[in-house]
């Protein structure tokens, strides 16, 4: 079941946001995954509308942000990636949202072969990330083939 969250739910979601990024950010430097921590925690959550995979015992796997046509963010629980989570909450966000564009870190070739496989396209790219981190970012949209 895919469910609206709110602040209550933002300590599982960060429980969820470190063991993705852990699993699936290779490139980035311990202290790059605490910066983004604290930006995902204190500023990112409140700038979307976020909705999150709930299992049927209740427990929060996976989540995703939306703001606007937008998928700002995805993150799957790392001990339950490759089971549709991520499917399901990209499928909700197209059908039920509108969304139509995301953002990639390009080094992420996991998430940018997901997305293609998803039906969205590259169309543009970025040397440094919304930080001005030297983490290159591709723009990708749906549809747009």
């Amino acid at each position: 079941m895919i469910k609206s969250l709110t602040r209550h739910d933002y300590e599982r979601v960060m429980e969820i946001w470190e063991s993705a990024v852990r699993a699936t950010h290779h490139f980035l430097k311990e202290e790059d995954i605490l910066y983004y921590k604290e930006l995902i925690y204190n500023k990112y959550l409140d700038s979307v509308d976020l909705y999150g995979h709930i299992r049927q015992d209740g427990i929060l796997t996976g989540f995703i942000g939306i703001s606007g046509q937008a998928i700002q963010m995805l993150f799957i629980d790392a001990t339950k990636r490759g089971i549709g989570i991520g499917k399901k909450l990209v499928q909700y966000a197209l059908d039920e949202k509108d969304a139509r564009t995301v953002d990639v870190n390009e080094q992420n070739q996991q998430a940018v072969g997901f997305y293609k496989h998803m039906g969205f396209v590259v169309v543009g790219r970025t040397a440094v990330d919304d930080a001005g981190k030297p983490y290159p970012i591709l723009s990708m949209e749906w549809g747009n083939v």
